[in-house]
């Protein structure tokens, strides 16, 4: 009688939809996929992009998340039967404030309008100034750093900076709410009914990189820290405990609801969540000395590290977005970077070109807008490939949605410089690919000098999948290889790493990559006449980013 295949369940949530994969254990093979939307979100609600809101509904990842794995059971119900474990990984920092019992206070009919009841999305820049408190206080209190393993800066797009903004706002909110938790935490929560604050196990992934976590001062930062920026804040981390877990980690098992409503077995383990790159970094090969670049809208760049000896202190990386022991793989240090804007840069300039098609109400059929919409960035991205780079090519600041890394500075803006009458729409397509990629060899430099070796990138995620010239340039711009996958479900192979693992199927996380992750479909190699000219452009890029950060400050 042959024996019944094992199979996982791996939920991203991103941030317009939720793709659900069911994998083969065995090999990594998809046997189903759905992708579902998010219906309010996609409406535009509870978002105020001109002042950098970007907030989400809980019952947008409720419905959309049960939605895709119905979709996806259509394609393989054998499969269904079968699944051992669930791995969710989401964007972050994503928190939200929570009543009593751990349900975010959007479920709360009183609350279920109010934007600041919602999940508060990574790229909602509304608490640059609380950031900056952070910052500031930690710096100069006397007390512990607490940025000291965050890179030497806390950012407004993480835990902190967005829970001190609502709690500076004031309003019925901060009466009714008794705890916060991010994303990553309160979906396996409610799935394995955890979600009371003594029961809910904390992602070490969000905890250390965005809630400034550390074993070396017992956990988050102190009380009386906290007080000094706001008394709320001090109720906020009496909810979240000290301990942290890694993704291998069973949350518990679905509860005997969710096993009903999703059609899956109730002893079905969920894993401890994370956050999607990091989680994508194990599906795109991450180790020592590899680089995982996820390249979408924006970009998280992973790498891990061994852990210090006995008796020696962990080298601290300046400049970077945060490292932690076990954020990534369990028994390394996981290192972050990244940048706020990438394919956002590009989507900004299609926005602006298609302006005149969508507000000065020509007569265009609606389908002609949108397959120009959707063609335009491809049509540039062609012509702009016939370009070649020259000492005297524009160049552009990558900075239009602030600063990640080096150095965190949600501030800053971006910019365009040396545009001529001859300047057209595929010059300025190429001069934001190029742009990109300056700020990624800033990153490159930053690990490097800070003493994490890099000796291959691996790019996974969207615009890596379908820019070739994106990705010719970054290696054109670094001098280094950019090796791609083969697929673009390197967060989902991740996911199914650790669900195998939390499951008893592999023993650690390194055996399931060995088991599960694609190869690579294509590598590009640099050329090195263009390189050379690249060193140049790039001093003109650093020396543009000193002024604007000199202005800022002026």
């Amino acid at each position: 009688m042959e024996t019944a295949k094992n199979y996982v369940l791996g939920a991203d949530f991103g941030s317009d939809s939720v793709r659900v994969v069911v994998i083969d254990a065995a090999n990594g093979n998809m046997a189903g996929s759905s992708v579902s939307n998010y219906s309010r979100w996609g409406k535009g609600l509870y978002c105020d992009p001109k002042n950098n809101q970007f907030r989400q509904h809980p019952l947008d990842y409720i419905e959309s998340f049960e939605t895709a794995v119905h979709e996806a059971a259509l394609t393989c119900p054998e499969a269904m039967a079968n699944i051992r474990a669930v791995c969710v990984d989401t964007t972050g920092s994503t928190p939200t404030l929570c009543d009593a019992k751990g349900n975010p206070l959007a479920l709360d009919p009183r609350f279920a309008e109010d934007p600041d009841a919602m999940f508060i999305l990574w790229k909602d820049h509304t608490a640059v100034k609380e950031a900056d408190d952070f910052n500031a206080l930690s710096h100069s209190w006397g007390g512990t750093d607490f940025t000291q393993y965050m890179g030497g800066t806390y950012s407004s797009e993480w835990f902190w900076s967005k829970l001190l903004h609502v709690a500076r706002r004031g309003g019925p909110v901060l009466e009714a709410a008794e705890g916060a938790m991010e994303h990553c935490d309160w979906f396996p929560a409610l799935l394995t009914g955890t979600t009371a604050y003594g029961t809910v196990k904390r992602s070490r992934c969000a905890a250390g990189h965005k809630i400034a976590w550390h074993a070396s001062w017992g956990g988050y930062p102190s009380s009386e820290f906290l007080g000094k920026l706001h008394p709320f804040l001090v109720k906020i981390h009496a909810s979240l405990g000290t301990e942290t877990y890694t993704s291998d980690i069973a949350a518990g098992t679905l509860t005997t609801e969710w096993a009903s409503r999703l059609g899956l077995p109730a002893d079905t383990v969920v894993c401890v969540g994370a956050y999607d790159a990091h989680i994508g970094a194990v599906g795109g090969h991450v180790a020592e000395g590899v680089m995982v670049k996820s390249i979408g809208t924006s970009t998280c760049d992973i790498i891990i590290g061994s852990r210090p000896r006995e008796g020696e202190s962990e080298q601290r990386v300046a400049g970077i977005a945060g490292q932690v022991d076990g954020s990534v793989v369990p028994g390394y240090i996981g290192y972050e970077a990244g940048q706020s804007a990438y394919g956002d840069f590009y989507a900004w300039f299609r926005n602006v070109l298609m302006w005149p098609i969508e507000r000065m109400g020509l007569s265009i059929e609606p389908e002609v807008a949108k397959t120009m919409e959707e063609k335009v960035l491809a049509a540039l991205e062609k012509e702009a490939q016939m370009l070649e780079p020259s000492e005297n090519s524009p160049i552009a600041l990558d900075w239009i949605n602030g600063r990640r890394t080096p150095n965190a500075d949600q501030t800053l803006k971006g910019a365009l410089s040396g545009l001529t009458l001859g300047t057209d729409a595929p010059s300025i397509m190429r001069m934001l690919l190029e742009s990109t990629a300056y700020g990624a060899r800033a990153i490159l430099e930053c690990f490097e000098s800070g003493g994490v070796k890099v000796d291959k990138i691996v790019a996974i995620g969207g615009v890596a999948r379908k820019s070739h010239i994106g990705m010719q340039i970054l290696a054109d711009v670094t001098g280094r290889d950019i090796h791609v996958t083969s697929d673009d479900q390197a967060p989902a192979i991740g996911a199914a790493a650790f669900a195998s693992v939390a499951a008893g199927l592999y023993p650690d996380i390194p055996s399931a990559q060995k088991a599960l992750c694609a190869g690579m479909g294509r590598v590009h190699t640099p050329d090195r006449q263009r390189t050379d000219v690249y060193d140049k452009l790039y001093e003109r890029y650093l020396a543009l980013g000193k002024f604007e950060e000199k202005q800022r400050r002026s």
